[in-house]
């Protein structure tokens, strides 16, 4: 899912920039020209594009325009089949396809019905991303915001994605159809999965959420995208310019499936009637406990972590667990002083996993440092059901996620079942 925040911009071009900023603008049709070229070197599963639209009519007829240029029959404009849709399709009928998120002047099924309105416009609240107020920042809001004219042009690109605000799961149930998302501000959407963790993985089961980062995070940081995970939200946004553990771990989550993008939920959190929740974690099909045996061996070949060549690390290992709050971990070894080549360790650690198909395993190397802040060397995250039992040579990746040349770690590991 790929945000664009759309402007008015000169000679009737709109253009992208983070609004009310000093980021520099770019016309929409070079970003949607290098979005088609790019889009599927990786994976040929589909792309959403977000509209954060605060464009006039004009440009955003001119918007339309430049999509269905450039994107041609790769954006999907109409929902696949000749019926009315009751479900998403799958990835897999989308492949090679772009699907647009943003408002939209009717309900889908008026499509059908020969209800399309007849005007060419209508008001709607401009598509900002705050839809997810508590009910007295709601009315604040609403006096605030300003009302944006939607080109029908525009409007009927948006198929399966429809931006809705968000009031509660139960207006949700009664009142949105499945192709009606919303969007969450990280504190909302933290607060509803630790304290309403089963009605939003229902909630998850038939409808799309997005999560974003809370606007204070001017520093481009990023929070923690397990909690949002547990819950069952399918795109969980992050600031992708910023190395840190949080990019660690979501580049682990979705390394599965070749990288493609797309990571099936467990069948417990697709199953409408689904008690699971993350937090009480009672008894079900999800509960399979499991011990993992770890022992970090060796690492060869540490990079350092400064220019200087007489720099040499004292690496220490730590072993983190994320998912569930029951199984979050972390158990780190020994340092080993001056020796980045080829330290040694044999050290050994035990977790207990108990929700295995939504743990990960971390493992990182530090350079110790007894007066400040170790500093980080490489580490490599993957799903916990992605672990090879046995002797294992574990690559290293730096802080933007590039594999380290020749670094590696040498663990043993072993899972058994908790009787």
């Amino acid at each position: 899912c790929v945000e664009l925040d759309c402007w008015d911009g000169s000679d009737n071009e709109p253009v992208i920039y983070h609004g009310y900023t000093l980021t520099s603008k770019i016309l929409f049709k070079d970003v949607i020209k290098a979005i088609k070229e790019n889009a599927f070197k990786t994976s040929d599963y589909p792309v959403i594009l977000s509209l954060e639209n605060h464009c006039s009519l004009e440009q955003q007829v001119v918007m339309a325009q430049h999509m269905s240029s450039i994107l041609g029959s790769a954006l999907v404009t109409s929902p696949l089949g000749d019926n009315m849709p009751t479900n998403f399709p799958s990835p897999e009928e989308l492949k090679g396809k772009f699907l647009i998120k943003g408002k939209r002047l009717q309900k889908l099924e008026a499509t059908f019905a020969n209800k399309a309105a007849d005007a060419d416009s209508v008001d709607v609240t401009e598509e900002e991303e705050s839809n997810d107020e508590s009910a007295e920042e709601e009315l604040k809001e609403k006096k605030k915001k300003k009302k944006l004219k939607l080109a029908k042009e525009l409007s009927d690109m948006v198929i399966y994605c429809k931006s809705v605000h968000f009031h509660s799961f139960k207006d949700a149930r009664k009142n949105l159809s499945f192709y009606e998302m919303s969007s969450f501000k990280e504190g909302r959407a933290v607060k509803l999965a630790d304290e309403s963790a089963n009605d939003y993985i229902r909630h998850n089961v038939e409808k799309l959420s997005r999560v974003y980062p809370a606007g204070s995070r001017t520093n481009s940081s990023n929070y923690d995208p397990v909690p949002l995970w547990n819950a069952g939200c399918q795109i969980v946004a992050l600031n992708f310019q910023t190395g840190c553990k949080e990019m660690d771990v979501n580049q682990g989550r979705f390394i599965v499936n070749g990288n493609c993008g797309y990571v099936l939920k467990p069948s417990y959190m697709r199953d409408r009637s689904t008690e699971f929740d993350p937090i009480t974690l009672t008894r079900g099909e999800w509960l399979k406990h499991k011990i993992l045996h770890i022992m970090i061996i060796s690492a060869q070949q540490l990079p350092k972590v400064n220019k200087k060549k007489s720099s040499i690390v004292d690496p220490l290992v730590r072993v983190q667990i994320f998912g569930v709050p029951a199984d979050v971990a972390e158990k780190e070894t020994s340092p080993v002083d001056n020796n980045g080549f080829n330290p040694a360790w044999n050290e050994n650690f035990q977790f207990d996993v108990y929700v295995p198909d939504l743990a990960l395993v971390r493992f990182v190397i530090e350079d110790y440092d007894s007066t400040s802040d170790n500093e980080f060397v490489g580490q490599y995250t993957l799903p916990f059901n992605s672990l090879k039992m046995g002797y294992r040579h574990v690559p290293l990746l730096d802080k933007n996620g590039d594999l380290l040349l020749s670094a590696g770690l040498f663990v043993h590991a072993m899972v058994l079942d908790e009787e």
